[in-house]
C-alpha cells in the first residue's frame, strides 16, 4: 500500500492554518512541519526491465534471457520496443498477436500507431485495415486509412464523405499522406468548386497562401485566376486587388491580407489600408481586423505611434488581449490617467481579474482616489496570486490562503495505486520513459472520476512524479474548472531536495523559497527535464552556462550530463542567480526576467523604463512569457515560504531583494466551501493479467 502523502503533523498544521484563517484571526499561523516526501513501492525488478528495454532498442533482446520479467507489468513495453525496432520486416501475424494480447492498454495503441505507419509506408493495405481502429485520431493515419480503403476498392459514398471531412477540417496544410486520397477524391468529382472555395476561405483565415493555391487547382479557369490572385495578396498586397469584384469573399481576403501585412509592417499596412477599404467597401469589422494587427504589432514593441493606432481600432474589434495592451502602452509612457481610462473600457469579467483590479486600485491611488483604491485593493487581496499579494501589502493585510487537505482513506489510495495503468505509468516514469508513462497515465485518467484523478496525483507525487499536479488538477476531463483543486498546495507545490536548496541558498545569500520557486517554474522538480533550447535539469541550465559557472566557483564539471544530477544543478543554478543578482543591482524581479528571457531583452527593458516602479515595470515587459513568468515565480516564492516557514516575506519586499523585510501571515478570507467527494473506486484497466515535459525555457 502506498504510504500516505502527508503526515498527521502536516495535516494538523494546515488544518490549524485554515481554522485560524476562517476565523479571520491575524495571529501567526503555526509553522508548517513538512515531512519527507512519501516513497512509492520499490520494485526490485525495474533495473531488469530497464536493461531489457535497452537491449530491445539495440536489437539484442532475447526473451529467454529475460524470462524472469515475462509477467512484469511493463513487459508489454519491452515487447513493443523490440517489435518496433524492426517493424518494417515484422510479420502481420506478430503484429496482430501483440495487439490482441494487449488490447485496451496504452502500449497496444502506441504499437498500433507505429504499425499502421509502417504498413502505410509499405502500402500493405490489408495489414493496415486489419489493425485499424476508429480510436486513431491523427490526420496522417486517417488519410492512410482512406488510401487503404481506396486500394481495396471501397471508395464508396462513406469514403467520399470521410475524405471531404478531412479536406474541410483545417485551413492549414494537410500531411503528405493525404495527397493520394485527396487526388483520388478530386478525380472522382468529390471536390466541387464550392468545396475548393471553402478550403480557400479557411486557408485565408489561417494566412496560408500556399494552401490557397493548392486548393484552387481544379477550379474553372476564370475562378482559378482570381483564387491565385487572392493568394498573391496574402503574400504581399498588390494593386490588382483594387479591381477585384466587390464581393464578401474579396473583402474578407483583402481584410485578411492587410491584417497579415499589418503584423509584418504596421506602418506600411496603415498607409495602404484606406485605398483598399475605399475600393472594395470594407466594413468596420473588416477594417478592424487589419487595424487590430497594425495596433497590436506596434504596441508589442512600444513604437511611438502605438497610442494613435490603438485608438484607431474600432471598439467592436477590441478583445481582452488588445485591451490589456492599451493599458500597458499607457503605463510604458507613465500616462497614468490614460492607463486608468483603458482599464475602464475593459469588460466586467476582465476588469474583475486580480491583475486589473490591482492596477485599477494602483492608478486610482496615484490619482488621489484613496477610498476607491482601498476598496479595490481589499477585493483583490482575497486572491492568493501575485497581484492579490501585492494588494494585501498595500493595506498591510495578511495573505489569503485556504489550503485543502483531502481526508482520503488508505483503501482509496491503495485502490488507485493498484490500478494496472497507474502501476505501469509509475514504473515507466521511474526508469525515465516519461513519454510512455504519460500514455499510461492518460489512459488511467480517462476512466477516473474527479476524486480518483486527484488521488492519482498523490500517487504520482509519492513516486517523485511531481508535474502531474500541474497537468491534472484544476480541471476535470471535460475541461471544466474545479477551483477547489487549486487549493491543494501540498500537491501543486512539491518540495524536494530541501536540504540542498537551503544549503545553497544560504551559501549564495538567496532566499530558499525563491530557489524552490524557480525549480517549480522551470522543471516541477523533474531532474531530467530538458528544453528545446537544451536547458537541462531542475533549474534548466544551458550547458555553456553551467560550464562557465562551474569554472568560476571551482565546482567540478562532469559535462552536460552532470546537470541532470539534482545537487549539481542546484549548486550551479543558485550560483548563477547570485551572479545575476550582483550584476543587476540585487533586484530579483529583474533577475527573474533575465533568467527567463536572457540578458539582451533585459538590458533593453531596463534602458526603456529606468526607475519605473517594479509592479509597473513587470507589467510592461513586452514578452508575454516573461511577463507571466516573473509574476508566477514571485507568487510561487510566497507559497514556498509558507511551506518552509509558515509565514512569508512580503512580495513587495521580496521582488526588491529586501530579505530582511517584514513577514506576513496567512488567513482564509472566508470559510471554504466543503468539497463533495465522489467515492474513489478504481475502474480496472482492460487487458490481460500479465503485464509529457512542461515546456521549458
Amino acid at each position: 500500500m502506498l504510504p500516505r502523502p502527508f503526515t498527521i503533523v502536516l495535516a494538523a498544521s494546515i488544518a490549524a492554518v485554515a481554522a485560524t484563517a476562517c476565523a479571520q484571526s491575524t495571529a501567526a499561523a503555526p509553522p508548517v512541519q513538512l515531512p519527507a516526501l512519501p516513497k512509492g513501492t520499490v520494485d526490485p525488478q525495474l533495473p531488469r526491465v530497464r536493461a531489457a528495454l535497452e537491449a530491445a532498442e539495440l536489437g539484442r533482446f532475447d526473451a529467454g534471457q529475460y524470462a524472469d520479467i515475462a509477467r512484469h507489468p511493463l513487459y508489454g513495453w519491452v515487447e513493443y520496443a523490440s517489435l518496433r525496432r524492426d517493424i518494417d520486416n515484422l510479420a502481420a501475424s506478430q503484429a496482430q498477436s501483440f495487439l490482441s494480447r494487449y488490447r485496451g492498454q496504452a502500449v497496444a495503441e502506441s504499437f498500433r500507431e507505429s504499425w499502421l505507419t509502417a504498413a502505410a509506408r509499405r502500402q500493405d493495405w490489408a495489414s493496415f485495415l486489419a489493425a485499424w481502429s476508429p480510436t486513431v485520431k491523427g490526420t496522417a493515419l486517417r488519410c492512410g486509412e482512406l488510401s487503404a480503403r481506396l486500394a481495396q476498392g471501397r471508395a464508396d459514398a462513406q469514403w467520399t464523405s470521410d475524405a471531404q471531412a478531412i479536406w474541410r477540417s483545417t485551413g492549414k496544410s494537410l500531411p503528405d499522406e493525404c495527397d493520394a486520397p485527396m487526388a483520388a477524391l478530386s478525380a472522382q468529382g468529390g471536390l466541387t468548386p464550392d468545396l475548393r472555395w471553402e478550403r480557400i476561405d479557411l486557408a485565408a483565415a489561417e494566412w496560408q497562401p500556399g494552401v490557397m493555391r493548392a486548393a484552387a487547382r481544379g477550379l474553372p479557369a476564370d475562378q482559378l485566376t482570381l483564387a491565385n490572385d487572392y493568394a498573391s495578396f496574402l503574400d504581399a498586397p498588390h494593386e490588382r486587388a483594387l479591381t477585384w469584384p466587390k464581393t464578401a469573399r474579396s473583402r474578407a481576403i483583402a481584410s485578411q491580407g492587410l491584417a497579415k501585412f499589418g503584423k509584418a509592417s504596421p506602418a506600411s499596412a496603415e498607409a495602404v489600408l484606406p485605398r483598399y477599404a475605399d475600393a472594395l467597401g470594407l466594413s468596420d469589422e473588416e477594417r478592424g481586423r487589419a487595424l487590430y494587427q497594425i495596433a497590436l504589432w506596434s504596441v508589442a514593441s512600444y513604437e511611438p505611434d502605438s497610442a494613435r493606432r490603438l485608438n484607431a481600432v474600432p471598439a467592436a474589434a477590441y478583445d481582452d488581449r488588445l485591451h490589456e495592451w492599451r493599458v500597458r502602452e499607457a503605463m510604458s509612457r507613465s500616462d497614468w490617467s490614460a492607463a486608468l481610462a483603458a482599464i475602464s473600457k475593459m469588460g466586467a469579467k476582465q476588469r474583475s481579474d486580480t491583475r486589473w483590479m490591482y492596477f485599477e486600485a494602483r492608478l486610482n491611488e496615484r490619482a488621489g482616489s484613496k477610498s476607491t483604491a482601498e476598496r479595490l485593493y481589499r477585493e483583490a487581496a482575497k486572491k492568493p496570486d501575485f497581484h492579490g499579494f501585492l494588494a494585501a501589502d498595500k493595506l498591510d493585510l495578511p495573505y489569503a490562503l485556504c489550503p485543502w487537505l483531502p481526508n482520503d482513506s488508505a483503501s482509496a489510495q491503495a485502490a488507485i495505486a493498484r490500478d494496472p495503468a497507474i502501476v505501469r505509468a509509475m514504473g515507466l516514469f521511474r526508469i525515465d520513459r516519461v513519454g510512455w508513462a504519460v500514455r499510461e497515465w492518460d489512459d488511467a485518467l480517462s476512466r477516473f472520476n474527479d476524486e480518483q484523478r486527484r488521488i492519482a496525483v498523490e500517487v504520482a507525487q509519492g513516486n517523485g512524479w511531481f508535474d502531474r499536479a500541474v497537468f491534472a488538477l484544476g480541471k476535470d476531463a471535460q475541461g471544466k474548472a474545479i477551483p477547489d483543486e487549486l487549493r491543494l498546495y501540498g500537491l501543486r507545490f512539491p518540495l524536494h531536495h530541501e536540504s540542498t536548496i537551503r544549503r545553497e541558498a544560504s551559501s549564495n545569500r538567496l532566499d530558499p523559497a525563491w530557489v524552490a520557486a524557480e525549480i517549480r517554474a522551470e522543471s516541477v522538480f523533474y531532474p531530467r527535464a530538458r528544453s528545446s533550447a537544451n536547458a537541462m535539469g531542475l533549474m534548466q541550465i544551458l550547458p555553456g552556462t553551467g560550464s562557465g559557472v562551474a569554472a568560476r566557483i571551482g565546482q567540478p564539471w562532469g559535462g552536460a550530463e552532470s546537470l541532470y544530477d539534482p545537487d549539481t544543478n542546484i549548486i550551479l543554478g543558485t550560483a548563477y542567480l547570485r551572479e545575476l543578482m550582483d550584476k543587476y543591482g540585487g533586484q530579483p524581479y529583474q533577475v527573474i526576467a533575465g533568467y527567463n528571457a536572457g540578458p539582451s531583452p533585459l538590458s533593453r527593458w531596463q534602458s526603456q523604463r529606468p526607475g519605473m516602479d517594479p509592479d509597473f515595470w513587470i507589467e510592461t515587459i513586452s514578452y508575454k512569457e516573461t511577463r507571466d513568468y516573473v509574476a508566477r515565480v514571485l507568487a510561487f516564492s510566497v507559497l514556498y515560504d509558507w511551506r518552509l516557514n509558515g509565514d512569508a516575506l512580503r512580495v513587495s519586499d521580496r521582488m526588491r531583494g529586501r530579505v530582511d523585510g517584514r513577514r506576513t501571515q496567512f488567513v482564509c478570507p472566508q470559510p471554504a466551501t466543503p468539497v463533495q467527494a465522489t467515492p474513489a473506486t478504481a475502474t480496472p484497466a482492460q487487458g490481460p493479467a500479465q503485464p509529457r515535459r512542461p515546456s521549458q525555457r
